[in-house]
């Protein structure tokens, strides 16, 4: 390998190292860009669906035959992290449209974020939470997987009396930018494996830059209605993400689960794939309903380092004791 490819390796991957340390704060400021200067974003607009495919390639390139030989060790664990995404998220949204009487475009934005399965972010979550990262890495596979069937059930059954929902036409959109990105990654990384190690490095910087695309996207292009709904908006999603945290981990120790488990149920529970709720409604709906999903991509990214790093600092002052 002659010096310039080396250096241009070691550039990405300082680059790659940089967006996952500061992809909070790379999404904040994507937002920021965006609200003030809708059209630096809104090229991406028409590629919404684009960026949420290279991000679920990027999940399945991580993806091996150990993270799904968990699903079938664990069943009933992983099993049940999924069923309590599905039931408790959407209805905490229908709560919060409910309490808030959101509009219906807003409505329909909670609802989908709510049907939606956990986030990617979820298993580096939970890892700097010191929880169970093989548990958590099958929850996201096998929600994920589950979604193109549960999530427009979910929607058609929340939103479907108040406006006309086709679970079938959205049934295949996920397929397409979800189901089928991430099966090919999965082919490719198991079947190639270390051959494309350096790919699979530079795909984390590939996966930020796409969410950040889709959150400055969303919020530049509803910018205007952002000033005038934003602050009830962003409180929505707050209880929304909060309340899925609280009655996540509470669900949890109900059951027994160890603490390990717990947190990373907890996790599951409270951090969606935003990017897929975006997208849903950019291709279903309207570009103001992916608003409490872009705004819900910036929240749970600052919320679930902030719970990780008190599950960590606990767990340093315990080992102390």
């Amino acid at each position: 390998m002659d010096r310039g490819a080396i250096q241009l390796k070691k550039t990405l991957w300082k680059l790659t190292k940089f967006s996952e340390d500061y992809f909070a704060l790379l999404v904040i400021l994507g937002s920021i860009i965006g609200f003030f200067n809708p059209s630096i974003f809104g090229w991406a607009i028409p590629h919404i669906s684009l960026f949420l495919g290279i991000i679920m390639f990027g999940m399945g390139m991580t993806l091996n035959k150990d993270d799904f030989k968990t699903v079938l060790e664990r069943p009933i664990d992983v099993v049940f992290g999924s069923i309590l995404q599905f039931s408790l998220m959407p209805l905490l949204a229908f709560l919060v449209i409910t309490i808030f009487h959101l509009p219906t475009e807003l409505a329909l934005g909670f609802i989908l974020l709510g049907s939606c399965p956990g986030g990617t972010a979820s298993n580096v979550i939970t890892y700097l939470a010191k929880g169970d990262v093989a548990l958590s890495v099958a929850i996201t596979t096998f929600s994920t997987l589950l979604a193109p069937m549960i999530t427009p059930i979910l929607v058609l059954w929340f939103a479907g009396a108040w406006i006309d929902v086709s679970a079938y036409s959205m049934f295949l959109s996920i397929v397409k930018i979800v189901l089928i990105p991430v099966i090919l990654g999965v082919i490719i990384n198991n079947s190639l494996g270390k051959k494309i190690d350096s790919i699979r490095q530079v795909l984390p910087l590939l996966s930020v830059v796409a969410i950040v695309l889709i959150v400055g996207a969303i919020i530049g292009v509803n910018s205007e209605k952002i000033v005038s709904s934003g602050v009830i908006v962003l409180l929505a999603v707050i209880i929304h993400n909060a309340l899925g945290l609280l009655l996540g981990y509470i669900g949890t120790k109900l059951i027994g689960m160890d603490e390990k488990k717990s947190r990373a149920v907890t996790i599951e529970v409270g951090v969606q794939n935003s990017g897929l709720a975006v997208a849903l409604a950019t291709i279903h709906f309207s570009p103001l309903a992916a608003v409490p999903g872009a705004i819900f991509s910036v929240w749970h990214n600052i919320t679930g380092p902030i719970l990780a790093n008190y599950w960590s600092k606990k767990d340093k002052k315990e080992s102390f004791v």
